[in-house]
């Protein structure tokens, strides 16, 4: 089993090492990262400009791959450079926050997984909902989980993983499931200040969407203590409406 594993918040991350230590035991695990924080940078590839690559230290002996690039270059890098063979597996993760919901438009680790499914490549993305002083201990474990469920039912092709797993010990995590991805949308505002030169700029942040209670998909069921895996298509076509309208012409 090749697995090739990779993130957004950078080859250095806690995330990354916690789910290589899960992952070398399933197979031959290839690390190629980016060289620093790419989050929310969601499926970007670079093209205006080069993309650097240097092998450096990791986890003991192992050696890892840093890459200038976002992390769908590093997919790419990867299979087009850096493996001999293609991977059997793409892993994204451990993410720093949870991506479930409408995060998977804006995610550079759901990015990332999308990439190998488009390259044909069954793929995961992992992400624990934690953002401050994470232990990713129980995330790799039902990350894990997941990885073994792919290795041995597959996906069909187009289709990746999303994984999610709440920031619990693992006795109070009450199971890995499949759900729906949330469709409540991101609510962003943006915070006016002042720069010390008088320039007015604008920070963007957001909330999380409003908690509905549909136990079909993923936000909710995180929000419940549940591992939630969200099957994603790379095919965004809406294909009933198009069957609709396929005979329509606009001259």
């Amino acid at each position: 089993m090749r697995i090739l594993l990779t993130n957004d918040d950078g080859v250095h991350a806690p995330g990354i090492k916690a789910m290589y230590k899960a992952l070398v035991k399933m197979g031959e695990v290839t690390v190629v990262a980016p060289d620093g924080e790419r989050s929310s940078i969601s499926q970007a590839i670079t093209l205006s400009h080069p993309v650097f690559h240097r092998v450096i230290s990791f986890e003991g002996k192992t050696k890892a791959h840093a890459v200038s690039g976002t992390p769908a270059d590093c997919v790419k890098f990867a299979c087009a450079v850096l493996m001999k063979d293609k991977p059997d597996l793409v892993v994204s993760g451990i993410n720093d926050g949870s991506n479930d919901g409408c995060s998977v438009f804006y995610s550079g680790t759901v990015g990332a997984a999308r990439e190998g499914s488009l390259l044909g490549i069954p793929s995961l993305a992992l992400s624990l909902d934690c953002r401050e002083a994470c232990d990713f201990t129980s995330a790799a474990l039902w990350g894990g989980k997941a990885v073994g469920w792919v290795i041995k039912n597959g996906l069909p092709k187009g289709t990746f993983l999303n994984v999610n797993v709440p920031d619990l010990p693992k006795s109070k995590i009450k199971g890995l499931v499949f759900a729906s991805q949330c469709r409540v949308p991101i609510h962003g505002r943006f915070l006016k200040r002042q720069g010390p030169f008088g320039r007015t700029y604008y920070w963007l942040t957001g909330r999380p969407p409003a908690k509905k209670h549909d136990a079909a998909t993923d936000s909710f069921l995180l929000q419940q203590s549940y591992a939630v895996a969200a099957p994603i298509q790379c095919d965004s076509t809406n294909h009933d409406f198009l069957k609709k309208i396929s005979k329509e012409r606009i001259l």
